[in-house]
């Protein structure tokens, strides 16, 4: 028979994996509440063009990465490879630019990209991401970083740096570029292969390539902050300004220009001490001229991701304690077939009173009915039997103590609900 597997570069998601999901979830919604954002959710696929005209033809993730396809309709049609595009065209076609700006919305969605499976990443990763659209304030940018920041810190990661560059805008990046080109036409043939074509069609991202040679390049490569206009420099000094007055830790980081062509201005990342070259574990920036390209009218916009899988690897590698999922706190066992339904039914009571309870397994024997009590490391077994049932009485065992004892089944159910309320 043919044996089936997960496809390359996806993953199941088993139970004893869902607590650090849940956690990370729980943190950033109660963050992302706490600052004013509401939830989106966006399809799971869009048009292809959204993502062309948003994360730039000359991407790794249009050419090589992105699962396209033509659907029955004959549209050609995108899974989502990243979180901001979708956002921001829900942003234009439901009109959010009458309402009072920015708009602060956040989101959890699976991703996909056509790349080498890798720790933490994979074909289908699952994001959180939120987006603060329509103010081009530094101080908004420096309160999405602040959040970053705190997510990173409410989780329990502490061994982590906060990087931070500014690219520019259309009014001072072509010179930039220009001169980047200058800087790297006299190394092409230190270049990898992927970075001889960025020299020709997207040069910025030469300061972004995870390869040894090239990265060494960018040592002495020319610095965006270097060569920024007047309203960016402004823009630049204020950010630096509000983060150090918030007490955020931050580092410069030249080479940093993340990995979209829709980025402008601010970019940052936060990475763990061991960064290695896929150790980002945010990153985001903003994206001033993003909904103009969509369609929209100008409108300013900044937003972060964080990859979920790759939080939860940081969380196990640090050893953060994180809380277990809930699970029964009894085990209704049961002898004989007059029992099966009398426990059917207390268990059915527990549970509707908000107490965590599990029926036994099948017809095992009683000691059967404990050892699973314990495999499952549930902390107590209830016990019903004929005389149980006669006596109106239900024995209550303690699996770590190994003690039991036998109460009324109307007291210990009046006093185990009042637990559960």
């Amino acid at each position: 028979m043919t044996s089936f597997r997960a496809p390359r570069g996806t993953t199941d998601l088993l139970p004893e994996e869902q607590k650090y999901w849940r956690y990370i979830e729980s943190k950033a919604m109660s963050l992302a509440g706490r600052y004013g954002y509401g939830r989106i959710d966006t399809p799971v696929f869009e048009d292809s063009n959204l993502f062309i005209r948003s994360v730039g033809e000359g991407t790794d993730i249009v050419e090589k990465e992105m699962y396209t396809f033509e659907d029955r309709g004959g549209d050609n049609v995108t899974l989502r490879p990243e979180g901001t595009a979708p956002v921001c065209r829900a942003y234009v076609e439901h009109g959010m630019h009458v309402l009072p700006q920015p708009v602060r919305m956040y989101y959890f969605c699976p991703v996909f990209r056509y790349e080498r499976p890798q720790a933490g990443r994979f074909r289908e990763h699952h994001q959180f991401g939120l987006e603060a659209i329509g103010d081009a304030d530094p101080s908004v940018d420096a309160e999405v970083i602040e959040l970053a920041w705190q997510l990173v810190m409410s989780l329990g990661l502490r061994d982590v740096h906060l990087f931070l560059n500014s690219i520019g805008d259309t009014q001072c990046r072509p010179a930039y570029v220009a001169g980047l080109v200058a800087y790297y036409s006299d190394q092409v043939d230190k270049l990898c292969p992927d970075c001889k074509i960025r020299l020709e069609r997207n040069p910025l991202r030469l300061l972004d390539c995870k390869v040894e040679t090239c990265r060494a390049l960018g040592d002495d490569a020319p610095r965006s902050a270097e060569h920024l206009c007047e309203e960016c420099q402004e823009h630049w000094v204020k950010l630096q300004g509000y983060l150090s007055g918030m007490g955020i830790p931050f580092q410069i980081e030249h080479r940093l220009v993340r990995g979209l062509d829709y980025y402008s201005r601010t970019v940052f990342e936060i990475q763990p001490n061991d960064a290695g070259a896929q150790s980002t574990i945010i990153g985001g920036g903003r994206y001033d001229r993003l909904i103009e390209q969509l369609g929209g009218r100008p409108t300013p916009g900044i937003g972060f991701g964080t990859g979920m899988e790759r939080l939860a690897l940081n969380l196990k590698s640090s050893g953060v304690d994180v809380p277990e999922e809930p699970s029964p706190t009894y085990l209704v066992a049961n002898v004989g077939d007059a029992a099966r339904l009398a426990a059917l039914e207390l268990a059915a009571k527990l549970r509707n009173a908000g107490v965590g309870a599990m029926l036994s397994s099948g017809s095992r024997a009683l000691r059967g009915q404990m050892r699973q009590a314990n495999a499952l490391e549930i902390p107590y077994a209830l016990i019903l039997g004929d005389d149980e049932i006669a006596k109106g009485e239900i024995v209550v065992r303690d699996m770590k103590a190994s003690t039991q004892e036998s109460k009324p089944l109307a007291d210990f159910l009046a006093e185990v609900s009042n637990q559960g309320i």
